[in-house]
């Protein structure tokens, strides 16, 4: 059976738009690995006296890599990610497309994966979910010619750098590995989203048809997913509306338990913060229209929206009314809960927390 997407192609094509790294010299990188094993160690610590969510799968591994091993670790994920899809095209392809279909695929994959590459910090890896090569699962990925160039050029005190760094993509393990649902939980959002694709041309003629009338009501139907919102069915956007609920809580919490469990160790942390809020929204020309085709400018609001969303339930109730959101699959805002936190609160909270 021929693959819906040429890997290989992707991983060329990934190499070439994430350019020369810069830093590779032993000398630039002297130490990173040292003082990410120290501080996602410390990190876990951290996150779990400030949220109460220890890890139930063991200690936290932290790996330092370039662009092209982030590349890689991608492609893995997303080779079993995207199975549901790439099977189900890969049944339908004869002739010049059955050939160039899979190259075109992997091009746009590479593309996107490539400049990702030069953007991405931190990673903690949960897509990668086969029993196949555990030593390759479960891992907090730094990417050291990012974090370098960006304390080169913000003169970021790496110390205090590193360890807020830690601490956000620890604190996301600690999510998925700490609520005993969580993963399971998200993996069959994403997989349900996935086994529902239908390959029929006759998709891109809705989607067009949406396009236009949601053009006419003042909407943009990519605004929570990119690409995948606009050709999405109606039974995959409301999977799509779930997932952008779960993820803003998820950023919104790890920017938040970034900052609280790291106080009084990162004094610096209010700029760091600053200066990757601005980094992400002040993109310009193709970079904004790519951020908006990939769905990495949705990814941008869950940030805010989800630590509004916090502030608003500890406002009412305190961390005792937010624990609930962990409490059971049920429990977890919807993306329109997310925006107005009063409709999550009128659900999930009890009489005491009433307002």
């Amino acid at each position: 059976m021929t693959e819906a997407v040429d890997w290989e192609v992707a991983r060329k094509v990934a190499g070439k738009v994430s350019g020369k790294e810069p830093y590779r010299a032993a000398r630039y990188r002297d130490g990173l690995e040292e003082d990410f094993d120290r501080y996602t160690a410390q990190a876990e610590d951290l996150v779990a006296e400030c949220t109460g969510l220890r890890s139930l799968d063991g200690n936290a591994r932290g790996r330092v890599t370039g662009r092209e091993g982030w590349v890689d670790a991608n492609l893995a994920s997303f080779q079993r990610l995207l199975r549901p899809i790439t099977d189900k095209l890969a049944d339908k392809m004869d002739g010049k497309a059955g050939q160039l279909g899979p190259k075109v695929a992997g091009a746009e994959l590479g593309a996107m994966l490539g400049w990702m590459s030069t953007r991405v910090l931190g990673q903690y890896d949960l897509l990668v979910i086969e029993d196949e090569n555990p030593d390759e699962q479960d891992i907090v990925y730094y990417v050291a010619p990012n974090v370098l160039a960006l304390e080169k050029r913000y003169a970021f005190p790496p110390q205090e750098f590193r360890l807020w760094l830690a601490l956000h993509e620890v604190t996301h393990r600690a999510q998925f590995t700490g609520v005993p649902w969580m993963r399971e939980h998200f993996l069959g959002l994403v997989e349900s989203t996935m086994d529902s694709v239908d390959p029929d041309p006759k998709r891109f003629l809705a989607a067009a048809q949406r396009l236009l009338e949601t053009r006419r009501r003042g909407e943009d139907p990519m605004d929570q997913g990119g690409i995948m919102a606009l050709f999405a069915s109606d039974e995959q956007l409301a999977v799509i509306n779930e997932v952008a609920g779960l993820m803003s809580l998820l950023e919104g919490h790890g920017d938040v338990t970034m900052d609280r469990a790291g106080q009084g160790l990162v004094p610096s942390a209010e700029r760091f913060a600053r200066v990757l809020r601005h980094r992400r929204q002040n993109a310009s020309g193709f970079t904004k229209v790519f951020q908006r085709l990939a769905g990495l400018e949705a990814k941008m609001k869950q940030y805010a929206e989800g630590e509004s969303f916090i502030a608003a339930v500890e406002s009412h109730g305190g961390a005792d009314l937010l624990d609930r959101a962990w409490a059971e699959p049920a429990n977890v805002p919807s993306i329109d809960e997310i925006r107005d936190p009063g409709l999550w609160i009128a659900r999930v909270g009890s009489p005491e927390f009433a307002a």
